[in-house]
């Protein structure tokens, strides 16, 4: 069971990580002063309520980072996080590792214990126990060797004796191009043009979410993709039908920047702290977010108010309602856009390399499950049912 982290946040205020259940956000709604930070999923309630929660959370499993001798040394967690943020992973990789660490080192116990032993030990109960998928045991190992030899500079030989997850082949799910459109004409406004983009560009959803307006290459028809999976730049089609929808967009945006600019407001985040280097950029409209939210949020490192891009949840949940809306049963989601993206240009005879190149795949072994998709199945082959002579009339009468 994932554990509630409570963690000192402004002065005067806690934050905490709620795993989501709609009972538990009941539960700290009734905390009066608390305040959701969507951009991060967090929670921030007055330092008083610390009470309260332990009373409101009395049967989950809750952690106090002032006081988790047991769970997570506050040493070893600010180890983790300085090589994490040295090495400039991004915030989801950085959230994820450390719940990871986290969660090892609350049942690793004997801390001399050989590292081998714990991370093999740790690694199998996710099987057994825990029932996760192989990406994500995989996950977790790479997290706890990253905590091992990068944070505690200790060398970590082979693990042996890890009981892994089983990992299934499975074929991506890809959309007809009837059935994008079917998709695309039921969404609206600012979801729709995204969707478009993670079709027409094969963009993964928090590669669109995160453009930024100087990444948008009108004139030359291209995408530039920053700091995506790996932390790879790449360049991406930017198809010419959506040059006048984006304008506009973008007009919307910079009406909206001038707006919060002329209230002390218009910045943005930045990576790599370039807001130190440059401290005029995080008000400078290229790097505005091309798809921005409509409320602000309040950092809590630096307690500047500022505008993230729309929540990645606006989109998905708006493509979940127009999939249903379509009659669509099959299990799409916003990334079966990228899926299509792939599969659609291999249909119309585009090499494997050029599209490995769009996607940003290392390998192309990664690409060539699209061919899979074209290759495989009944879609090349004459059903030998078909071939069968009825006199005209269908094989099997409807209703029996």
């Amino acid at each position: 069971m994932n554990p509630l982290i409570v963690r000192p946040g402004e002065p005067g205020r806690l934050i905490v990580s709620l795993p989501y259940t709609p009972e538990r956000v009941a539960k700290i709604k009734t905390i009066p002063g608390r305040a959701w930070h969507a951009p991060e999923k967090i929670w921030s309630v007055p330092a008083a309520a610390a009470g309260k929660l332990r009373t409101l959370f009395a049967d989950d499993l809750i952690e106090f980072a002032s006081d988790e001798p047991k769970s997570a040394p506050s040493t070893d967690m600010d180890r983790a996080r300085t090589a994490l943020r040295s090495r400039h992973m991004s915030p989801r990789t950085e959230e994820s590792y450390l719940g990871w660490i986290r969660r090892y080192l609350a049942t690793r116990g004997d801390p001399s214990e050989p590292a081998e032993a714990a991370i093999s030990r740790f690694l199998s109960r996710l099987a057994t126990e825990g029932h996760v998928a192989s990406s994500t045991q995989n996950q977790a190992l790479h997290a706890l060797l990253f905590f091992h030899q990068e944070a505690l500079g200790q060398k970590v030989e082979r693990i042996l004796d890890v009981v892994r997850a089983k990992q299934p082949e499975r074929l991506p799910v890809v959309l007809s191009r009837d059935e994008v459109v079917a998709v695309l004409q039921r969404m609206s406004g600012t979801p729709r043009l995204m969707a478009m983009i993670l079709y027409g560009a094969g963009l993964r959803v928090l590669e669109c979410c995160n453009l930024r307006v100087k990444d948008l290459d009108f004139s030359q028809n291209q995408i530039v993709v920053r700091a995506g999976k790996g932390n790879k730049d790449r360049y991406a089609p930017f198809p010419s039908s959506l040059h006048q929808p984006m304008r506009k967009n973008l007009e919307a945006a910079h009406k909206q920047h001038l707006e919060d600019l002329k209230k002390g407001l218009g910045s943005v985040s930045l990576p790599d702290a370039l807001d130190r280097k440059y401290p005029s950029a995080p008000k400078e409209w290229g790097w505005q977010w091309a798809f921005a939210a409509t409320t602000h949020y309040v950092d809590t490192e630096t307690g500047v108010k500022r505008r993230h891009h729309l929540h990645e949840s606006v989109l998905q949940k708006a493509f979940r309602a127009a999939r249903l809306a379509a009659g669509i049963a099959k299990p799409a989601s916003c990334h079966t856009l990228r899926h299509s993206f792939a599969t659609h240009l291999l249909e119309d005879g585009y090499d494997i390399r050029t599209i490995q190149e769009l996607l940003g795949h290392n390998d192309v072994s990664t690409t060539m499950i699209y061919t899979h998709v074209l290759n495989r199945g009944g879609r090349g082959v004459l059903s030998p049912v078909d071939r069968l002579a009825f006199g005209g009339e269908p094989p099997v009468e409807p209703g029996n």
